[in-house]
């Protein structure tokens, strides 16, 4: 894994919960790699990174929670971001990976084919997503960093797990009763 990308670019608007540095002129995240697309989340939401483990299914959970694992006494929901983003779902291997995240004071895993590296960005840098026809549930997308002849989607966990707090709910009661 690489340590540490710098980027700057001219004007764009910065993510809302990017972690700052240096002054609030920079922002880090985690990059990942879904197939061939790059995305990158917000360093301080990160608390650990995990290979791929089995997960205990929890019944009527949308197709995209894998179900849940067992971290030190806390129960934590692994959602399948291939499957949450329209895609298919994940076969997880030995090489796939779980991010570990904290989204306001829920727990929650991210399965994802790989780590790419730590990204520290100007946040000038940092372009919003072009206006497309974007559905309302897809306002998870928070931003876009050019690297070279790459392209990292910076995702807003927050807005991605906002349409989902009743399934949190549900996946935290169906596991707890």
């Amino acid at each position: 894994m690489e340590v540490s990308t710098t980027v700057s670019a001219a004007s764009g608007a910065p993510p809302e919960g990017a972690s700052a540095s240096a002054g609030d002129r920079t922002a880090q995240f985690i990059t990942f790699t879904i197939g061939a697309e790059e995305y990158g989340v917000d360093i301080m939401a990160v608390r650990e990174i995990k290979g791929w483990i089995e997960t205990t299914t929890v019944p009527k959970a949308p197709a995209y929670v894998r179900g849940v694992i067992n971290l030190r006494g806390v129960i934590v929901p692994i959602f399948d971001l291939r499957a949450r983003f329209g895609g298919k779902l994940t076969e997880p291997t030995k090489s796939h990976v779980v991010i570990i995240v904290t989204v306001g004071a829920r727990v929650i895993g991210l399965l994802v084919d790989a780590v790419s590296d730590i990204l520290t960005v100007e946040r000038d840098a940092i372009r919003p997503v072009p206006e497309m026809e974007r559905r309302a549930e897809d306002g998870f997308l928070d931003g876009l960093v050019a690297i070279d002849s790459r392209m990292v989607t910076l995702i807003s966990l927050a807005n991605l797990f906002h349409a989902d707090h009743g399934t949190l709910d549900a996946v935290a009661g169906a596991v707890t009763h």
